[in-house]
């Protein structure tokens, strides 16, 4: 049958004189013991098989061990076995560093206490009526307490000094064990509070994001956004104006995660009012600029790319801060539409320049971010400008589509960066009565 290697401890009979045979021994018992504890780095299972161990393999024991609590400074009752009359001493119990008990007592020393009579121990807080004596021993890592461990025994001076050392030794491996379960703990429960802020997060940027297509006569617009993590910097918008007016953004916050999510949403909100009431995407620009460099903390900026379409008129007024240039393609041929000013927003002051686009029949502009044109394979090769004229050319492009592409160019090294693209395509001019003649 196999035994525990804590009945090798020497506790059920006097321990015979000490050899270097024996010192072997008891370090591979010790390791073993290491090995058995240290295989699970769930606290809640950990506790328990630590005592249990020790209180069956010992016999005539009660065992028990306390947590550190620093922030509270005390002691919390993890787990106790072979207590049968104490109620009061139970899981959960609480007890002052420094205050209470032989435990508070070690925890505020980080000694060794050994009481080998209670019954004239100063510190002793009598639990089972038939405890004559005591152990308590610091858990300790480094210079970190992690808990108390404490035997106790119903006989008198029940703990000899070679007994008292090997416990010393199984304790700084329990020390060791609940240390690292701890820090799982910690780190698991950090890791699952951040990916639930994190579902909240995207949840809500998602919900800023337009759910529908505008209709607007005579043209297709569409957009798509993919973030390469949970939230993202990327953000597009359809802003419905006066006059049957569209305003057209697409924009790439500085950073990643929460922080450039939370810039994203400051931007948005600002960027819908101001669109309201400005004469055209420059002065939109402007305003926003000096809006952003009061507001934004340093090092933090925008690049955008708004945009006015007049459906009447079918011409597209674009300005730019700092972003790549929208791709026009029409029948005739492609062109870049570039500005001579405009900085990233928030960064300081900045004039804004504006490009006039009259879009006929079949032409087709693309606003898009970085992540489709610099989304690159192991080996450096990026999607690039070719690939996003090659897609442009075909009228049956849609986002969807052009996304796919670049996620099949990638060949399943995943997006590093925010993906974004708003298509606008016009449709062929309806003929009208009289125009003929």
């Amino acid at each position: 049958m196999a035994t525990s290697p804590l009945t090798e401890f020497g506790f059920s009979s006097p321990p015979a004189p000490e050899s270097s045979t024996q010192k072997l021994a008891e370090l591979i018992r010790l390791q073993k013991f290491a090995h058995r504890i240290t295989s699970t780095l769930d606290l809640e299972e950990l506790v328990p098989r630590i005592v249990d161990e020790v209180a069956t393999s010992i016999g005539n024991v009660e065992i028990s061990l306390y947590l550190h609590h620093a922030e509270q400074s005390e002691l919390v009752m993890a787990a106790a076995r072979g207590c049968i009359g104490c109620a009061v001493f139970a899981k959960g119990h609480r007890l002052q560093v420094g205050k209470e008990g032989m435990a508070g007592h070690v925890a505020a020393t980080r000694k060794v206490h050994y009481a080998p009579d209670v019954r004239v121990d100063p510190y002793y807080i009598a639990c089972e009526p038939t405890t004559l004596s005591e152990i308590a021993i610091p858990l300790q890592v480094d210079d970190e307490l992690v808990g108390v461990f404490i035997a106790s025994h119903h006989d008198l001076d029940a703990f000899c000094p070679d007994q008292v050392r090997l416990l010393q030794g199984l304790c700084s491996h329990v020390a060791v064990a609940v240390h690292n379960a701890r820090r799982f703990a910690n780190e698991r429960e950090q890791r699952q509070r951040m990916s639930r802020e994190a579902d909240e997060a995207r949840i809500i940027q998602q919900a800023l994001l337009p759910r529908t297509s505008p209709l607007i006569p005579g043209f297709r617009v569409s957009g798509l956004s993919i973030s390469a993590g949970s939230v993202g910097g990327d953000w597009y918008d359809f802003i419905p104006l006066a006059g049957g007016c569209w305003g057209l953004v697409l924009a790439d916050v500085s950073g990643k995660g929460t922080a450039a999510a939370l810039l994203m949403s400051a931007t948005r909100g600002m960027l819908r009012s101001l669109a309201q009431i400005g004469s055209g995407p420059a002065e939109v620009l402007t305003r926003l600029n000096n809006m952003m460099i009061e507001d934004f903390p340093d090092g933090r900026f925008v690049t955008m790319v708004y945009a006015e379409l007049d459906p009447s008129s079918r011409i597209l007024r674009v300005a730019n801060a700092g972003h790549l240039s929208p791709l026009l393609v029409e029948p005739s041929g492609h062109r870049w539409i570039t500005h001579e000013h405009g900085l990233p927003l928030g960064l300081s002051a900045s004039k804004f320049s504006e490009t006039e686009v009259t879009l006929g029949d079949h032409s087709r502009i693309a606003f898009y971010s970085d992540g489709i044109t610099e989304a690159d394979l192991d080996t450096g090769e990026e999607y690039g400008a070719e690939r996003l004229l090659a897609q442009m050319q075909s009228p049956e492009v849609t986002p969807k589509s052009l996304l796919a592409d670049v996620k099949r160019f990638s060949n399943g090294c995943g997006l590093r960066d925010d993906a974004t693209v708003i298509l606008v395509s016009a449709r062929e001019t309806e003929s009208r009565p009289g125009n003929n003649a």
